[in-house]
């Protein structure tokens, strides 16, 4: 099944404990992208400026993803500075341009409006619903949000959420949402709301997916050497969703395996600052450290 997204192609400069980088390449689409492109065929509905770089667009494009739906007007990208704490967890935003991304109105091309799957990424919840009003009963559609759309544009998020069957958000995201600090009881009452499967992010802790009665707990992959957490969610989404879109069917035994495959492309983008090393690896490279996942975690009662 093919893939249609909806999200930020931009530019970031990223300050670490450790090292920074200026001007890498970032995005919710353009993380998501790199790694869902791994397990079905992308399209890309963004924007972006006159200044981004031809090297980059070469790389997706290189990628396989689609990009008929990647606007391009004048001025700049979408441009986020921020600053990662020693303990990994704690971000500072300094600074967040959104230039191009200011005026932007989704446009779904024609071709791609048939899609099977369609992932709202971490954007305005009316923007995610414009895609939506242009596209034709997609068998999929899964929504990403922050903390940001719960509290400023909490309606309109509400509205949006009617219209999706899975919801990919972190702990915190899901209390401020559902109003309940219990993971269980928080993933009833999003229930409600719309979003049947809830999938929270832990980070470092790894992720819960909870589907009615049915529950998974997923660890993080052991990682030694952290360069960048920048884009990793997306990434997870991209890996989950990716994997979700390769299958026949989507019960609660597949479900649980996307979760782990979202885990292994988080894992990677971490590795690196901006895409470097997501946009390196092979499948092969993933399926070996998916076996990794089933040994960490295997064991009998």
């Amino acid at each position: 099944m093919n893939i249609l997204t909806v999200g930020s192609v931009a530019y970031d400069e990223v300050i670490t404990p450790f090292d920074r980088r200026e001007r890498a390449l970032g995005g919710s689409a353009t993380f998501f992208s790199i790694a869902a492109r791994h397990f079905a065929p992308v399209s890309i509905v963004a924007v972006i400026g006159s200044d981004f770089n031809l090297a980059d667009e070469q790389l997706l494009e290189h990628k396989g993803i689609d990009l008929t739906g990647l606007e391009k007007v004048d001025g700049k990208c979408f441009f986020w500075k921020g600053e990662y704490l020693a303990n990994w967890n704690d971000r500072i935003t300094h600074d967040t341009q959104l230039n191009a991304f200011e005026h932007f109105k989704p446009k779904v091309p024609t071709a791609q409006r048939n899609s099977d799957v369609v992932f709202l990424g971490n954007i305005h919840p009316t923007l995610q619903r414009d895609v939506l009003n242009q596209v034709d009963k997609p068998k999929i559609v899964a929504l990403d949000t922050m903390n940001l759309w719960i509290k400023e544009t909490r309606a309109d998020l509400i509205d949006t959420l009617k219209h999706v069957d899975f919801l990919l958000i972190n702990d915190s995201e899901a209390a401020m949402l559902s109003g309940k600090r219990q993971l269980v009881e928080a993933a009833k009452t999003i229930a409600e709301m719309g979003p049947k499967t809830l999938c929270i992010k832990q980070g470092e802790h790894g992720a819960i997916l909870i589907q009615g009665d049915q529950i998974f707990i997923a660890p993080a992959y052991p990682l030694c050497n952290v360069v960048d957490p920048t884009g990793a969610g997306d990434s997870f989404a991209g890996g989950f969703i990716g994997y979700l879109a390769a299958q026949q069917d989507f019960n609660f035994e597949t479900l649980k395996k996307a979760v782990i495959y979202g885990s292994v492309m988080g894992s990677f983008t971490v590795e690196s600052f901006s895409v470097d090393r997501l946009a390196s690896i092979s499948d092969a490279d993933i399926e070996a450290r998916y076996r990794e996942f089933i040994k960490f975690t295997h064991f009998e009662g």
